[in-house]
């Protein structure tokens, strides 16, 4: 059996992508993956409007989810930024949102989240508390687990670590630490 991304590719090459990406061939046959936001990119956060912004690819919101593994989210940096932080067993189990996105966008959020150097895009096990809406007839899914990127980083400052941890980030939350928009920054 061969790949159905790479037919040159024996199936069991690329069975581990198939695991992680989801994927399927719409009428417009673009590749599709579902990528997890916790930070400024969720609903009602300074970034959220990126998701959304046609010249940056497509998003649509699949789900509210938390990580099976907790993970140390923290608010770092000059600029008061949200990390979580590659230490899986540490921090918090993290709540966000699930997008699918179209390779575009997920081209966009690499750039944005300065991947590799800043955020490394990585696959997570997630818990989902509920799936959006369906079109009328079509069944919703039960919440349980499903797979999605997130991007984490492992390139962080020693103190980093011992930062409070989040389950939630909120720009305006309770820490008082403000988000320092790119806009605004030097």
């Amino acid at each position: 059996m061969r790949c159905p991304l790479a037919p040159e590719w024996p199936l069991s090459c690329c069975s581990s992508l198939l695991v992680f990406i989801t994927f399927w061939c719409r009428p417009s046959c673009i590749l599709m993956a579902r990528v997890f936001v916790y930070g400024t990119l969720k609903k009602g956060q300074p970034n959220y409007h990126r998701m959304f912004e046609g010249a940056n690819g497509k998003a649509a919101f699949l789900a509210s989810a938390r990580t099976a593994q907790r993970y140390p989210l923290v608010i770092a940096g000059e600029h008061n930024i949200p990390f979580l932080l590659n230490l899986p067993g540490q921090g918090h189990r993290v709540h966000g949102e699930i997008y699918e996105v179209d390779d575009k966008m997920l081209r966009f959020l690499d750039d944005f989240e300065q991947v590799p150097d800043l955020y490394q895009r990585t696959r997570v096990t997630l818990e989902v508390k509920e799936w959006a809406g369906q079109a009328a007839g079509e069944a919703r899914p039960a919440p349980g687990a499903t797979e999605a990127f997130l991007y984490s980083t492992t390139t962080y400052r020693p103190d980093w670590p011992s930062l409070t941890c989040y389950e939630s980030y909120d720009a305006h939350g309770a820490h008082g630490l403000r988000y320092v928009a790119r806009t605004e920054r030097d």
